[in-house]
């Protein structure tokens, strides 16, 4: 399925209008804040609910030092892990400083609602939804260390032949590559072992020792280690092919059966943040985005920019996602167990 993460319009446009929406935020703030004086009046916390060094972790430490330069003061990102990320949620859900905020992703929020029974936020009404950071569609991945499997069918017949012998690797319970992987699983007719890692980092150090067959991660973390041999991409599940692996087929290209596989990452904050400190994060992102460098980075990562998207449009695609992902979650049979 092919997912709309384009502008709707040109960046110049766009540029123009985060700055209007800065003098906007700026006048509504008084009346809003005044109490608490000129926001931000200290250095402003983003969480990761993931392990340094993955994707997510990655890609809000190279906008923040472009978003730090517009809101003038420091951003510090924090890494609270655990839970399938659900732990640093929930932290930014309880947050009452006024200045801690969350690069969340699909599977903090679509996906944690059917995961886990006892989810102790609502994903809708306990966050801010502020602004999309980057789609990150995905690339599979096998080791090469002590397993002979090369291509998609290969991969298919061999987990067929032997339930329950090999495992594949995902950066936590209920994360992207966890649901990306069990669908695969389940869709192919195949039982393979579940090993949850702390970070995108670690699953994929996991897979180029052997310690476990397969996984689904972003193009970028995947690109140095299939360039090296250390492991092979056999299918990338966008729509189209990745310009920085264009040999590496696409799913359907492969004749892999279709499966829902991608993420999103996003800025959050707490539901009481007040609507102008949410107008002016977004404006800050889009000031970060509109830097030629950082857009160049995503590109190299492989996690293009979600532009153009207001708070409102965000928080009704972060509503709809809830709903959609709740189904596909339990037919995959993924629990966070």
């Amino acid at each position: 399925m092919r997912h709309d993460h384009r502008a709707p319009a040109p960046a110049p446009v766009l540029r123009r209008r985060g700055l209007l929406a800065l003098s906007a935020a700026g006048l509504a703030a008084p009346s809003v804040l005044r109490a608490q004086g000129p926001w931000p009046s200290q250095p402003i916390r983003m969480v990761v609910p993931y392990g340094a060094g993955g994707s997510t972790d990655l890609v809000i430490r190279i906008m923040a030092p472009r978003m730090s330069e517009f809101l003038g003061r420091p951003i510090v990102i924090e890494n609270r892990v655990g839970a399938g990320s659900t732990v640093g949620t929930d932290f930014v859900t309880k947050a009452t400083d006024g200045h801690t905020f969350l690069h969340a992703t699909l599977a903090s929020t679509g996906v944690a609602a059917a995961l886990y029974p006892n989810l102790p936020y609502d994903p809708v009404k306990d966050l801010a939804a502020i602004a999309p950071t980057v789609f990150v569609p995905l690339a599979m991945a096998v080791t090469t260390k002590g397993w002979d499997v090369r291509t998609p069918q290969q991969l298919i017949d061999t987990l067929r032949a032997n339930p329950g012998k090999y495992q594949y690797g995902s950066n936590g319970v209920g994360a992207t590559g966890h649901l990306a992987n069990a669908n695969f699983v389940t869709r192919i007719g195949a039982r393979v072992e579940h090993v949850p890692y702390r970070g995108g980092a670690q699953t994929i150090n996991a897979l180029v020792g052997g310690e476990v067959q397969f996984t689904q991660d972003v193009y970028g973390l995947l690109l140095p280690h299939h360039q090296a041999g250390t492991v092979k991409c056999l299918f990338v599940t966008g729509d189209e092919r990745s310009p920085l692996m264009p040999e590496v087929p696409t799913m359907a290209e492969a004749g892999i059966p279709s499966y829902k596989a991608y993420s999103w990452f996003g800025l959050f904050g707490p539901s009481a943040t007040p609507r102008p400190v949410v107008d002016r994060i977004a404006a800050a992102l889009e000031y970060a985005v509109a830097d030629p460098s950082v857009s160049k980075r995503m590109d190299e990562m492989g996690t293009p920019i979600m532009r153009g998207w207001t708070p409102d449009r965000f928080a009704a695609y972060v509503a709809q996602e809830v709903k959609d992902w709740g189904p596909l979650v339990r037919a995959s049979g993924a629990r966070a167990d």
